[in-house]
């Protein structure tokens, strides 16, 4: 059964609601400083190219910044609109050659925007804290040992690592004494 083709998302967004939805998501209590944190922070006018892009001063240390800077979303020459729609459609898991096709870019764009997008959301993710009782899945057990602790413990030294090396050098030294024989 074919897929049905998607609808074309990206000329029904416009990029004042994309920064609108970036500075929501990015400062939910209020603009705050990239720099030092500080929330005395002022407008200084917008971006010459984008005009949805709000420039910032902080008075605390009067740095300059705008609504991507320090975020995974800066100094990209695709519009944000289009990283917002490879965000909604990664939310949607779709591949990246799907989420190509619908952007209408090429394969190799998508893949280095999902990537960047992928360790940016890594990033904000906290440390997984395990408590109680774990369990894991026996196929981190190595085959044919399993319920075998003895035979993985001989098996697990050194030595086991020294006799692979001999072997395969062994069997280096058979093929080509064969070649020279022939």
């Amino acid at each position: 059964m074919a897929a049905p083709d998607l609808v074309n998302l990206s000329g029904l967004m416009d990029d004042a609601k994309c920064f609108a939805f970036v500075r929501q998501h990015r400062w939910p209590e209020g603009v705050q400083c990239p720099g030092c944190g500080s929330p005395a922070v002022v407008r200084d006018g917008c971006d010459d190219t984008q005009p949805a892009r709000q420039r910032y001063r902080c008075k605390a240390c009067a740095s300059r910044f705008d609504d991507l800077t320090d975020t995974v979303l800066a100094g990209h020459h695709q519009p944000l609109r289009v990283w917002v729609l490879c965000l909604h459609f990664m939310g949607l898991n779709l591949s990246n050659q799907q989420i190509a096709k619908e952007l209408g870019l090429c394969g190799s764009d998508v893949q280095a925007m999902t990537e960047q997008l992928r360790s940016g959301l890594a990033v904000k993710t906290p440390a997984v804290q395990l408590q109680g009782e774990v369990e894991i899945d026996e196929v981190y057990v190595v085959a044919g040992h399993k319920g075998q602790p003895a035979a993985v413990a001989k098996r697990g030294g050194l030595d086991a690592v020294a006799s692979w090396q001999a072997r395969r050098a062994a069997a280096r030294w058979r093929r080509t004494s064969r070649r020279s024989l022939a």
